[in-house]
């Protein structure tokens, strides 16, 4: 599924996303400054979360508290390998009953979950974004 999406149509998007996604694993893909983090920040408050979102970018990981429970964010564009991410526990998280949200995944292909679905963030010239959705295969 392809969707081009403004910063005014953020919350219809997440809607989208968390009515197609077929899991709770979300693999966002795309540039630096793509707008990774902000639709996390959409989907997490479309969750029911109230507290600031901001991207994990130094601390590996935030936990947010939704109405459908945790929500895990990952940011690994920092890491070195996926021995850092293992030496955090990263399984315990994926492992759980709860969203995940990666950003840069490609760092830790080799861990990721089977059962994850892909969001491939793009920049068009118009300044909308693309944002295309599948499932991991």
């Amino acid at each position: 599924m392809e969707i081009t999406y403004t910063l005014d149509s953020l919350q219809q998007l997440a809607d989208t996303i968390l009515s197609q996604a077929q899991n709770k694993h979300l693999l966002f893909y795309g540039d630096m400054g793509v707008g990774k983090t902000t639709v996390i920040t959409a989907l997490a408050k479309q969750l029911g979360v109230t507290d600031n979102i901001s991207s994990p970018t130094f601390s590996l990981v935030n936990e947010y508290e939704s109405n459908d429970g945790a929500i895990y964010h990952f940011d690994f564009y920092r890491i070195e390998d996926e021995t850092e991410a293992l030496d955090m526990g990263i399984e315990e998280y994926f492992y759980s009953d709860n969203w995940v949200f990666i950003e840069w995944p490609d760092k830790i292909k080799t861990l990721l979950p089977t059962d994850s679905t892909n969001l491939i963030l793009e920049k068009n010239k118009n300044g909308s974004r693309t944002l295309t959705m599948t499932p991991v295969k």
